[in-house]
């Protein structure tokens, strides 16, 4: 009995101590946001915000930078996350951590999204405990779908380009001609003329206005 009171125990500093690490990031996140609003590492004789926390934190500019930002977006959007009430509501496995966090981060900010798909990634993070690499992958998904264009549009877009690279050849071409004397001045002349037409056609096209 004594061995199963003593393993009962265990297991629940274990889940107590793995639910205050997935939430240690915030103390930081908000003390490295007040650092860097207020420019405090100035105070403390560093002349950049990166100099201070890689040279007294030993963190790298890349993840102090990824825990200002999520700091500020938890706040700013999320600010439920925030609350004692809603770690000890919920259970240890589906505590969001802050890669999850920066994940919904990234989507907030990309218009392509709809309402609808910010709140099925949210709904997945903040309920289900989604891993932040699966809803990266999410992400990724919705937002090659959103950006799909019709076949009329990207057969316009590869003309235009195909178009574009010809008029660079040729004024590479009219231009090492005229310095290196290679052609006869008549073919110098045809390419400035085709030169031209392609320049006044892109110029009056309206997809390009």
């Amino acid at each position: 009995m004594k061995i199963k009171e003593q393993s009962a125990d265990l297991r629940g500093h274990l889940a107590r101590h793995a639910k205050d690490f997935k939430l240690s990031w915030v103390q930081l996140g908000q003390g490295l946001y007040s650092v860097w609003r207020d420019k405090l590492y100035q105070a403390w004789e560093f002349e950049k915000f990166e100099d201070y926390v890689t040279r007294e934190l030993g963190l790298k500019k890349p993840l102090a930078l990824k825990l200002v930002k999520t700091y500020f977006f938890v706040e700013q959007d999320e600010p439920v996350y925030l609350k004692k009430e809603f770690a000890e509501s919920r259970e240890t496995a589906i505590i969001p951590g802050y890669e999850s966090l920066d994940v919904l981060r990234l989507a907030r900010a990309h218009k392509e999204l709809t309402r609808e798909d910010y709140t099925k990634l949210r709904k997945d993070i903040f309920e289900k405990g989604k891993e932040a690499s699966l809803v990266r992958k999410d992400l990724t998904t919705i937002i090659k779908e959103r950006k799909k264009v019709d076949p009329d549009q990207a057969r316009e877009a590869r003309h235009e380009q195909s178009m574009r690279r010809l008029a660079a050849a040729l004024r590479s071409f009219k231009k090492d001609m005229e310095t290196l004397k290679l052609a006869d001045p008549d073919i110098i002349e045809e390419a400035e003329g085709l030169l031209r037409r392609l320049e006044q056609q892109h110029s009056n096209d309206p997809q390009t206005n």
